[in-house]
């Protein structure tokens, strides 16, 4: 064994307890649970023979055992057990990384710049074999967590896990019988003041969601019963949305009830930049997106709106506030009228609308001007909708070609804008759109 080794045994005992001291300092959950003087020698114990073990075994290329794996696995399932959150459980993996480091680089200081190959082969361990424990980690502590919590619970936290790009997902989803492949849709339906009794309702729609299409979804609240948000994960093939998502679970699958999990990120400002949009649009979104929504949507009885974005697992974070926005954009309907989900090729023009005031506010004007009617609005939305072919338009409104035609020119009095011109389909399928999805109340 070299120097360098050597000094690392040396210095084991004492750097255990500054990595213990550490996340008692540093991490508040740990802080709680250190008071408990048998989950605090636990700890000591656990970082004494972690480094015991790098320092047997990295001298020689030596790899981390099964036992070895395992230990470190009950390690994690210990600290699920006793409630630590998923984010404290990434500040402890962050905080140890960075505290071996630093003790092999103290290390090295103390040899006066001797020990170089020393120092490459312990490097050259560190790394394959730190992901190795840290992937046993993260094993270890789903399955705590798969323990501890409820299947609805588990649904939320591996949605959250995904969107915040925890590699903890991986292991969550494959305890739970859930795919984790590379691309994923997410889907946000927008449900605008649903209040607190209503969103307590929505408890047994989003349940039922989960055991139907066996995907993570997540309801996301607005404190005082103002609306919120349903997100969906839902996993595909490719980069363009095909492939074979996951298939719907059988109706008679059992699935414990669902509790209330914290939200996943804050909703952005409505008036995030368009910069965040970057990335790949999908051409379509995959039938099980459109079912589920549908699905819900047709439940909910009220109205809402969804966007769906599609990404790879390490960008869903970007995905999640593409989705939200297009949501934000698309109109709110009612079932069974709604189209299912938007994505950014259905409402870009929206989208930059909303990034210029004036030309928001020049629309709004437009938009005032329709109000004398007669269910202007309403016509224009149907008339659009159906391509603007009058026969089929009429008929969703329940009225004649002739009374259309009537309200079409009633639109053109009012405005200066003919519906059926390019510059009226510009504009006015724009201005119900903005209208439609709430923008302007």
């Amino acid at each position: 064994m070299g120097s360098l080794f050597e000094e690392l045994a040396r210095r084991a005992s004492a750097s255990a307890r500054r990595e213990v001291e550490a996340y008692v300092r540093e991490i508040p959950e740990f802080a709680r649970l250190d008071a408990d003087p048998r989950t605090r020698a636990e700890t000591l114990e656990y970082a004494v023979w972690l480094r015991r073990r790098t320092i047997e075994l990295s001298p020689h290329g030596g790899e981390l055992t099964e036992a070895d794996l395992g230990f470190i696995a009950s390690m994690g399932e210990s600290r699920a057990g006793t409630g630590l959150s998923l984010e404290s459980r990434q500040r402890i993996l962050r905080l140890h990384t960075a505290l071996m480091l630093r003790e092999i680089n103290e290390a090295t200081d103390a040899q006066r710049g001797g020990g170089a190959d020393e120092l490459l082969r312990m490097m050259g361990w560190f790394a394959p074999q730190g992901e190795r424990g840290i992937g046993a980690y993260c094993a270890g502590f789903a399955t705590g967590l798969r323990r501890r919590l409820p299947y609805g619970e588990q649904v939320a936290l591996l949605a959250r896990s995904l969107l915040a790009g925890d590699p903890v997902a991986v292991e969550l989803g494959r305890g739970m019988g859930m795919e984790v492949p590379e691309w994923w849709v997410v889907t946000v339906i927008r449900v605008p003041e649903c209040g607190a009794a209503g969103e307590r309702d929505l408890g047994g729609e989003v349940e039922a969601l989960v055991k139907t299409y066996q995907v993570p979804v997540v309801w996301c609240g607005v404190e005082g019963g103002g609306g919120g948000e349903l997100i969906a994960v839902v996993p595909v093939g490719s980069a363009e949305g095909g492939g074979s998502p996951v298939s719907p679970a059988s109706p008679a699958s059992p699935v414990p009830p669902a509790s209330p999990v914290p939200p996943v990120p804050p909703v952005p400002p409505a008036s995030a930049s368009l910069t965040s949009l970057s990335g790949p649009v999908p051409g379509s979104v995959p039938d099980l997106v459109s079912d589920l929504v549908r699905d819900f949507a047709g439940a909910l009885g009220r109205p809402c709106a969804a966007g769906a974005a599609t990404a790879p697992r390490s960008d869903l974070a970007d995905a999640l506030d593409r989705a939200r926005r297009i949501s934000r954009a698309a109109p709110l309907r009612r079932a069974p009228a709604w189209p299912g989900p938007h994505t950014l090729a259905d409402v870009f023009v929206e989208l930059a609308v909303a990034d210029v005031p004036p030309a928001d506010d020049w629309l709004h004007t437009v938009a005032r001007r329709l109000d004398p009617g007669p269910d202007l609005l309403a016509t224009l939305d149907a008339y659009y909708r159906h391509d603007m072919n009058r026969a089929n338009a009429a008929a969703a409104l329940n009225v004649h070609p002739r009374t259309l035609d009537y309200r079409l020119r009633r639109v053109r009095e009012l405005t200066g804008i003919a519906p059926a011109s390019t510059h009226g389909v510009r504009v006015l399928s724009s201005v119900v759109t903005r209208r439609l999805s709430g923008a302007w109340n």
